[in-house]
């Protein structure tokens, strides 16, 4: 009975990431889903055409990894109800599948290119993640470990699968290096010019507010997930350093070399050091009210993001990479969405876990 619910928990949380992880990928293809129009295309043609003439050696690489997390997901969720033949072709026929439908949408956008290289190299990344699925499953003792941690670490229950998907969609929105740590407005400083220094910019108390509060509502889900609710001290600056950690190589991978530390600012260090003394006055409350406090903390963030902070879009940030591929708005615009609507799943959550 015991390794039944090890078992359904460990599909549970993985089906969870995998549809999680093919809306990213669906957002990734069609954003920003305007503009839609027949273009004369026809599937078939697209499919057959010469693979040189859609070939860049860089959007092959994208898409291979970006489907690779994808496979690996599949693979581990059908891995608990097939055999390895089974759950490695079936993963890689979803991929297979997801990929198609996206190439064949693109179609109908005009910023979009249908190319039958982005679905031979989604493919081979979903193959890639299914094989790597199989042979990760083929390990018992490792997979057993790693949920015995979980389990001693976090309480069971769907309502928790849940809430671990969760974090790990706050963790995704929070890596990208064009957002401050821990903030929703994006950092859009000018180009620098040799010799010339930038006019000093009004510190925004209503970013440190929402730094705090968004540090309050991580806590506040950490304190819902872990056995041992005080833990969440100790918890909460290990993700932090992770997300710090994950800033720092993707703003060394991705930003201009003036603009690497910017995610570090003076409004998020405030906002931290805030939200730190807050949580732990939550800490001291009984469960249902922390709860209730830590709902009321995401109300509050949900309202000042969507209707105190001026429009900003996911263009403003271009300035300060170092490269302009497409796929940049695409990616900013992704962790857009996710601190838009990050707050409303975790109400959700929040009422679920309520009486647990």
């Amino acid at each position: 009975m015991k390794e039944l619910f090890i078992t359904e928990t460990r599909a549970r949380l993985r089906t969870w990431l995998a549809i999680g992880y093919a809306l990213f990928i669906v957002y990734a293809s069609l954003s920003p889903f305007s503009g839609w129009r027949e273009q004369g295309l026809d599937f078939a043609e697209v499919l057959a055409a010469p693979l040189s003439l859609t070939y860049t050696a860089f959007d092959t690489v994208v898409n291979l990894l970006s489907y690779l997390p994808f496979g690996l997901l599949a693979g581990l969720t059908l891995r608990a109800c097939s055999g390895a033949p089974v759950s490695a072709l079936l993963a890689l026929c979803l991929g297979v599948m997801l990929s198609a439908g996206m190439e064949y949408l693109q179609m109908y956008l005009p910023g979009r290119i249908s190319s039958n290289m982005d679905l031979l190299s989604n493919s081979m990344g979903a193959l890639a993640g299914a094989l790597l699925a199989v042979s990760m499953a083929s390990q018992p003792r490792l997979l057993s470990r790693v949920t015995h941690w979980r389990g001693s670490l976090f309480q069971h229950g769907k309502e928790m699968d849940f809430g671990l998907a969760l974090l790990a969609l706050w963790i995704f929105g929070q890596i990208n290096p064009s957002l401050p740590m821990l903030g929703n407005v994006f950092i859009s400083e000018a180009a620098r010019q040799p010799f010339a220094t930038l006019p000093p910019a009004p510190f925004g108390m209503w970013e440190s507010g929402a730094v705090a509060l968004n540090l309050l509502m991580l806590g506040t889900l950490m304190l819902t997930l872990l056995r041992e609710p005080r833990n969440t001290i100790t918890a909460l600056p290990l993700v932090l350093s992770v997300v710090a950690l994950a800033k720092f190589i993707t703003a060394a991978l991705l930003l201009k070399s003036w603009a690497l530390l910017l995610w570090i600012n003076s409004e998020a260090v405030l906002g931290m050091l805030l939200g730190m003394l807050l949580l732990l006055a939550l800490l001291w409350l009984p469960r249902g009210a922390a709860i209730v406090s830590g709902a009321a903390a995401t109300l509050s963030y949900f309202i000042i993001v969507n209707f105190v902070f001026d429009d900003n879009t996911p263009a403003a940030a271009m300035s300060i990479y170092h490269w302009h591929y497409g796929h940049l708005l695409n990616y900013n615009g992704l962790a857009q969405t996710i601190a838009l609507t990050f707050p409303l799943l975790l109400l959700f959550h929040l009422w679920r876990t309520r009486k647990v």
